[in-house]
């Protein structure tokens, strides 16, 4: 099946947003979904996944069950129990602040960094800078949807293996 015909466009907040719950609800699109981003990465050198909260924990999760490595979140500040590293930046409309806890990565490990989206590049960017302050290794980054008329790739300056399962490359209501 198409998983881009499964996608549900909308306007929220004066946006075109771009609905992934239609993927999520139907159990064999959302496996399909999770297969797919597996096969881009099944041949990396992978040790850990890392997701920001919260639509990203929906992929990047059953991800490394799928590829039998572990997971690890990264959240808004104040949301994780233990000692955390933190980096603020810029979004679309206002600042944010996330963090890893500091032990989540060894130094030298190979982190896949996974999200439901690329959109402008402001959020992967961040938690790029979070694995890199913990001395991972970004093994690639990967998304369910990537908004190409956004230029998020751009921002990674092709610095890292960048794979989506979806690309579109216009914005449509």
């Amino acid at each position: 099946m198409d998983l881009k015909d499964r996608l549900r466009s909308t306007n929220f907040k004066g946006v075109c947003f771009w609905d992934i719950s239609p993927i999520l609800k139907d159990p064999e699109c959302f496996k399909q979904a999770i297969r797919e981003l597996a096969g881009l990465f099944k041949n990396k050198n992978i040790d850990i996944i890392g997701s920001n909260e919260a639509r990203g924990f929906i992929i990047g999760a059953p991800l490394a069950y799928e590829l039998g490595v572990g997971f690890v979140p990264i959240r808004k500040e104040g949301k994780l129990p233990f000692g955390c590293i933190n980096v603020t930046y810029a979004k679309e409309y206002e600042a944010d602040t996330i963090q890893i806890q500091e032990d989540a990565i060894i130094k030298g490990q190979n982190v896949l960094l996974i999200d439901d989206l690329l959109a402008t590049g402001g959020t992967i960017n961040a938690n790029i800078e979070l694995v890199e302050k913990l001395g991972g290794t970004i093994a690639g980054l990967g998304f369910l949807i990537e908004l190409a008329y956004l230029g998020g790739r751009k921002t990674l300056n092709d610095r890292y293996d960048i794979q989506s399962l979806i690309k579109i490359v216009a914005p449509s209501i």
